[in-house]
């Protein structure tokens, strides 16, 4: 499969965590010849936060983290990723699966099965062959290596045409802290508190209730804020890790959540980057709103809206369907106060298609990789911006023939 155009240039050096270490194999889950289990040991004191799909058909792994993301523990913890299988839609038997696969994690590492997260991506409504999983864990307890978060973040890829990586390092009262997290997703992208599979690691110290707050909050802004096609998946996950080998103490501190909102838009952009089929990646800013919620929703109905996305695709200056994304959004709007701007191309205002717009300057514009759809509704303040891609024939491509 091609790169995608939008990919950065290489896969970037993240800093090594300690108190974390990484190990892949290949399993033969679902995919043959690559390494598709990826097994994340966080050292005694570590606290972990996470969010998760609201789906109503979220999968057996995604359920079982919940159940256990709440509970305070600093002992030794675990993930352990599969792709190939989502081991959503499998009932029972995806339960057991998961219970299986913590029950060897558990034996093989020598930690707590209550601090052991499981994440499956891949194909939904097929068993999860967990049994060549637990064949591999001995292999993948002995291989640990704390420089192997590049080849975790390949492990984990399914339709992906680039592993996602991201870290930030600041200076908390005069102590080094490190941020670094990779991600997959590239279809199936709408989150809704979660994003496809994240996992953030960082040698701050922090409680578990300020790392969860921090976390819950930066999703909102970050990772719910990028939609490729409209599809919420059973299976999105974030897990954040903190290990407190810095001896940093971050609770409440604001300098390491701006750190760890960078990597949070780093990862969720790259998603976008990374969108199936994707040549144009795309940011929608909405102003004016009568709330921030009025303007979410305004910046989503033009985001996922194929004909807004299939215009940008066709590199087509067609603003009467972000003038219809808008209607048909449901939040209030007023024609007559209506504004649009292509990057900084003002294209209608009040309700009118602008005395100066350009088609020409329009079309050119339309033609770069990284635009800006600016929409005012000139109500109120409300604001909010989102991420997205163009719509290509290539997202049909990929998705045809996903099982085949």
């Amino acid at each position: 499969m091609a790169i995608s155009p939008l990919a950065p240039a290489a896969f970037p050096s993240l800093p090594v965590i300690d108190g974390v270490r990484f190990a892949t194999v290949a399993a033969g889950v679902r995919y043959k010849g690559r390494t598709d289990v990826m097994l994340a040991e966080l050292a005694e004191g570590s606290t972990v936060a996470g969010t998760f799909t609201r789906s109503a058909t979220r999968s057996a792994p995604v359920r079982d983290c919940e159940a256990k993301i709440g509970q305070d523990g600093t002992g030794p913890a675990a993930i352990l990723v599969n792709s190939g299988n989502s081991n959503a839609f499998t009932g029972g038997a995806g339960e057991r699966s998961v219970a299986e696969i913590a029950a060897a994690v558990a034996r093989v590492t020598g930690t707590d099965a209550a601090r052991i997260f499981t994440s499956s991506t891949g194909v939904i409504g097929e068993p999860l062959p967990h049994d060549r999983i637990i064949a591999k864990l001995e292999e993948l307890n002995s291989t640990l290596d704390a420089g192997g978060i590049e080849a975790a973040a390949r492990a984990i890829m399914t339709t992906d045409t680039f592993p996602k990586g991201a870290s930030a390092e600041i200076t908390v009262d005069g102590k080094p802290v490190k941020i670094a997290g990779i991600a997959k997703g590239s279809g199936m992208i709408a989150p809704d508190m979660a994003t496809m599979l994240v996992y953030i690691f960082t040698d701050a110290k922090i409680s578990r209730a300020a790392l969860q707050d921090v976390v819950s909050r930066l999703t909102d802004v970050t990772f719910n804020c990028i939609t490729v096609d409209s599809d919420t998946s059973t299976s999105d996950t974030l897990l954040v890790g903190a290990t407190g080998a810095s001896a940093a103490n971050c609770d409440g501190n604001a300098e390491f959540e701006a750190a760890m909102k960078s990597v949070m838009m780093d990862l969720a952009h790259q998603v976008v980057r990374d969108g199936e089929g994707a040549t144009k990646f795309v940011e929608v800013a909405v102003t004016g709103a009568r709330n921030n919620a009025d303007a979410h929703r305004v910046a989503l109905a033009i985001a996922n809206s194929p004909l807004v996305k299939t215009a940008i695709a066709g590199e087509d200056a067609n603003w009467g369907r972000v003038v219809m994304a808008v209607g048909k959004s449901g939040a209030e709007a007023d024609r007559d106060r209506l504004s649009i701007r292509f990057g900084d191309i003002t294209v209608a205002e009040n309700g009118w298609v602008s005395p100066s717009y350009s088609e020409e300057a329009a079309s050119a514009y339309m033609k770069g990789q990284e635009l800006v759809i600016g929409v005012d509704l000139g109500l109120a303040d409300g604001a909010s911006t989102v991420w997205t891609c163009d719509l290509t024939h290539g997202y049909i491509d990929i998705n045809a023939d996903y099982r085949s």
